[in-house]
């Protein structure tokens, strides 16, 4: 780890420097995401972990927590990536640990993966998320075409959670989150969107409750599912590790089985 930097109260971005980035592998997808691997403190593990043999070979605390995070940009040139960690206080592992990281502290993480890009074929792109999408969403932003027909939407705690995006064609609207209930101003705001005329590409991703409200809304609006991104990255009223074990669960599936 090279510096964090403090993008607003709780959006903490992680430099990463290393000579394995300068062969990082390249993917075309603007969500481009990696597992992240954080070996409990005072571990004797060593990467890389294979969690498949660990399971045999420890106790279930004793592995390392895994959790799934976009890569904000990646410069091989410089062997450098950045990675922005949504923070809530002490709340959870990953935001804690970017919150308090220091330079020589090291990250294990995966080959990438990824599953949207912004496609110049369609007539207007909607870009829908909370603070946890705003890495994927300013990447997507970059990539686009100077007369690409773009609208944000995009749900913050406050207004000092707004953190700077990049200069685009795109019209972006910021609405304040109601603590009592993540995601549902956002609904709100994009059911009250007037709808873009012709073929639609949409990327919604964050809170569970929201994005499960999202779907129907954009099945109406007659959304090819081949133009849809939609995902949930966490879940209000639940721990990162119930969370990703409720993904098997009818309660934890955007789409049914």
């Amino acid at each position: 780890m090279i510096e964090t930097i403090r993008l607003t109260p709780g959006l903490v971005r992680v430099v990463l420097g290393g000579e394995e980035l300068v062969d990082f592998p390249d993917r075309p997808e603007t969500d481009t995401y990696a597992k992240l691997f954080f070996p409990p403190a005072g571990s004797a593990l060593r990467p890389p972990y294979d969690l498949a043999a660990l399971r045999d070979e420890v106790a279930f605390d004793e592995l390392p927590t895994v959790r799934t995070y976009t890569i904000r940009r990646v410069d091989r040139d410089r062997g450098v990536m950045e990675i922005d960690f949504v923070v809530h206080g002490d709340t959870g592992v990953a935001g804690p640990w970017a919150a308090n990281a220091q330079p020589g502290d090291e990250l294990t993480m995966s080959a990438p993966g990824g599953g949207f890009s912004p496609d110049p074929e369609v007539d207007s792109i909607l870009l829908i998320g909370d603070e946890s999408a705003i890495p994927a969403i300013s990447a997507a932003l970059e990539s686009l075409h100077d007369d690409a027909q773009v609208t944000v939407l995009l749900e913050a705690r406050s207004a000092e959670h707004r953190a700077d995006l990049p200069d685009s064609p795109a019209s972006v609207t910021w609405i304040d989150e109601d603590h009592d209930a993540p995601g549902a101003r956002l609904v709100d705001a994009v059911t009250a969107l007037e709808w873009p005329v012709g073929r639609v590409q949409v990327f919604a991703h964050g809170e569970r409750g929201a994005m499960k409200a999202l779907r129907p809304i954009f099945v109406e609006r007659g959304v090819d599912r081949s133009d849809l991104s939609l995902s949930a990255y966490w879940a209000a009223g639940r721990t990162e590790d119930a969370f990703q074990a409720e993904k098997r669960l009818p309660v934890g599936q955007i789409f049914p089985a």
